[in-house]
């Protein structure tokens, strides 16, 4: 079968079949430097101490924290005092968490009652799930797919094209023959073309990624549309597996609406730990169905346990890490920045459209995606990501509404000198976030300069 494997984004390649056409990306340029008088170590002559550099260094991040708008990491939290004395351990949960480690030096206790308290919160018991605390929402991909592809060796893996390149990553390194699945402007999964594909390719099973919070634009793809889709085109429960990438909004989703839950035929769960909840190291949580790790697990003597994990050696201090988190917010704790962060997305959403810029927020979501500015060191400066015509803010609650009003008020003036003559337009992003939303001369008519 001929799968067409196309990207979301420049830098994926296109694989067809067998036959790989490699698809030459243009690289980006230099990586700009934070102006530090960073050397290689052992040439510290007549420079720097390495503690001058890094107190330069902890300046010039604490001025920045204020302008990280476009990346999903909350910046938020104070407990570094707390946790800072288990720096000098190292912590190593090497292999399967819920085995015994040879050494002391483990932190697997707290990983397990992290793991408890997701089992929880997306409904599955104690004694029927597994899992473990990846290195972030990548592994956690990776290590659903692998799953899916151990159930399913001839498995076709669908997903959207608005799926994080993780995914794409996956299929790759598995080589397993992938269906990419058209989106709507809102950037949810087209499930009329999932249904075609289905049953074009209905001979062998289906593996689907299905996201709860699309990278970019925040769109949620509907669990249950999907598993009606499957069974309308004749899936049976054992001819398909589905793991949800949830790294942003997995920890958003539950407090608005009951969609992740292991009391659908959902195979795995993936969330990030950095982002909404927030982890000094990147790091994230992975929860399948016990009864599909056996076709992973392999006995490792030379550790004394199972693995069925993908990096083998994990670091030991993120758990504890989620786990203090976890336990000073609580559930309260995280619906109420939640709840605020759903608010202040709203509320920058409503500036900007009263200021005629293009702009677009998907109900479940809080990230706000609007019109690219024009200027590069504008987007620099905020740090913001962005995507052909579009960018986007993702609010989290590390980002107060005076930033987000800080934001908006420079927006609106940079604007001005960018757009003021008429000699340059806004740009058109019907086709990104729909005409609709889209506030340019065709759509609109008008421009607002406060």
């Amino acid at each position: 079968m001929m799968s067409k494997i196309v990207s979301s984004l420049p830098s994926e390649n296109i694989v067809n079949g067998n036959i790989k056409t490699v698809v030459k990306v243009t690289p980006p340029g230099p990586r700009k430097k934070l102006q530090l008088a960073v050397i290689e170590p052992g040439l510290g002559s007549g420079v720097s101490s390495p503690d001058d550099i890094l107190d330069n260094y902890l300046k010039t991040l604490t001025q920045r924290v204020k302008y990280h708008l476009g990346f999903p990491e909350n910046i938020c939290y104070d407990h570094h005092v707390a946790l800072a004395p288990l720096l000098q351990f190292h912590l190593n949960n090497c292999g399967d968490p819920f085995t015994e480690n040879p050494v002391d030096f483990h932190s697997k206790d707290f990983e397990v009652a992290v793991l408890d308290w997701f089992a929880k919160l997306w409904e599955i018991e104690k004694d029927e799930y597994w899992g473990y605390v990846t290195h972030g929402g990548t592994e956690g991909n990776l290590h659903g797919i692998w799953i899916g592809r151990e159930l399913l060796p001839n498995g076709i893996l669908y997903t959207s094209k608005d799926s994080h390149y993780s995914v794409f990553k996956a299929a790759r390194l598995y080589r397993i023959d992938l269906e990419m699945i058209n989106t709507t402007t809102n950037g949810e999964m087209d499930y009329s073309d999932l249904r075609a594909k289905l049953l074009h390719n209905k001979d062998k099973p289906a593996i689907i990624n299905i996201n709860i919070g699309t990278t970019f634009k925040g769109a949620v793809d509907d669990i249950d549309v999907i598993l009606q889709t499957l069974e309308d085109c004749g899936y049976s429960h054992n001819k398909f597996y589905i793991h949800c990438d949830a790294a942003l909004s997995g920890l958003i989703v539950p407090f608005i609406k009951n969609v992740i839950s292991f009391k659908k035929p959902i195979g795995s769960v993936t969330i990030s730990g950095h982002k909404f909840l927030g982890c000094p190291i990147p790091c994230g949580v992975q929860i399948t169905r016990k009864s599909h790790i056996a076709y992973l697990s392999r006995n490792v003597e030379y550790i004394a346990s199972v693995d069925a994990t993908i990096s083998g050696s994990r670091n030991g201090l993120t758990p504890i890490l989620l786990w203090y988190s976890l336990s000073s917010k609580n559930q309260i704790g995280i619906q109420q920045d939640v709840k605020r962060c759903l608010y202040n997305a709203r509320y920058l959403k409503d500036c900007l459209q009263q200021a005629n810029i293009s702009v677009m927020l998907n109900e479940l979501s809080t990230i706000v995606v609007l019109e690219r500015p024009l200027d590069h060191e504008f987007t620099r400066h905020w740090q913001l990501s962005c995507v052909r015509d579009i960018a986007h803010v993702i609010v989290m609650p590390s980002i107060t509404r005076e930033t987000l009003d800080d934001f908006f008020i420079d927006l609106v003036q940079k604007r001005k000198m960018w757009y003021q003559d008429g000699s340059v337009k806004p740009p058109c992003v019907a086709d990104d976030i729909g005409a609709q939303n889209c506030a340019c001369a065709l759509h609109n008519g008008q421009y607002i300069f406060l």
